[in-house]
């Protein structure tokens, strides 16, 4: 579904990423984890049709991100890390909007409308107007416009960002629903977020990707997790009770 070879970006004499190289695969949902200012976002543009890159080449189901961004358009939604609404609107009609601007035809539009307020959970509000709603049902909206015109790939630059711990949740189980039907690629600088959603993990540091695999094939490669502990009293006594807990390190 996605091959990414070589993909550097340059801001002036600045390297937002270098060198990166991937694969996905049709119906994965791929989890592209790294820290704020890591390079998730300049690659997910990229990746969206929104920036050329300066090097490297991207396919998207067989088409050039550069020499064919309008077929690669037909095929992908793209959720930006700010959501694309317009608030005066209400839901429904913002997505019949983008519905036509996606070329679906007239006939389709309203099933189309539906079918992406079903599956993000709109269908309860598909007649207030966007202004009036939470975060993270604007979150939602900006879910619903990259969906409605069906794509084959949607990529997703941290969708829960400033969501609360329940909206977080509930975003988490509408993204696992799109999975099989959509191949999705989704960012965040939060483990926990992503990891119970996604089949593999992409992790990205100062614009080199430094890993990537299952979250256990992740653990195995890292050693696994730590546990920091602070112990008071006597030192003799404290290491002879964490024997057999693997190693140890005493600092």
């Amino acid at each position: 579904m996605i091959q990414v070879e070589g993909l550097t970006k340059f801001y002036g004499e600045h390297a937002a990423i270098r060198d990166l190289a991937f694969t996905i695969g049709q119906g994965e949902v791929i989890g592209f984890l790294g820290l704020n200012g890591a390079g998730k976002s300049t690659t997910l543009k990229i990746l969206g049709c929104v920036l050329l890159p300066t090097s490297g080449r991207v396919v998207i189901d067989g088409h050039d991100v550069v020499s064919q961004s309008h077929e690669v358009r037909q095929r992908i939604g793209y959720l930006p890390d700010v959501p694309p609404v317009y608030e005066e609107m209400t839901v429904g009609e913002y997505l019949a909007y983008v519905a036509r601007l996606r070329d679906v035809p007239a006939k389709a539009t309203a099933s189309h409308v539906g079918e992406a307020e079903e599956k993000t959970g709109l269908r309860d509000v598909h007649g207030e107007v966007i202004s009036t709603l939470s975060h993270g049902y604007r979150q939602r909206v900006g879910l619903a416009q990259a969906l409605v015109h069906k794509p084959a790939l949607l990529i997703l630059d941290e969708p829960t960002s400033g969501l609360d711990p329940l909206q977080i949740v509930e975003m988490r189980d509408v993204i696992r629903g799109l999975k099989g039907a959509h191949t999705v690629l989704v960012s965040s600088h939060i483990l926990p977020e992503i990891s119970q959603t996604c089949d593999r993990l992409l992790i990205i540091h100062k614009g080199t990707l430094l890993a990537q695999g299952s979250e256990e094939e992740l653990s195995r490669a890292l050693g696994g997790p730590s546990i920091v502990l602070e112990v008071r009293g006597d030192r003799a006594r404290a290491l002879e009770a964490l024997q057999g807990f693997g190693a140890v390190e005493v600092r």
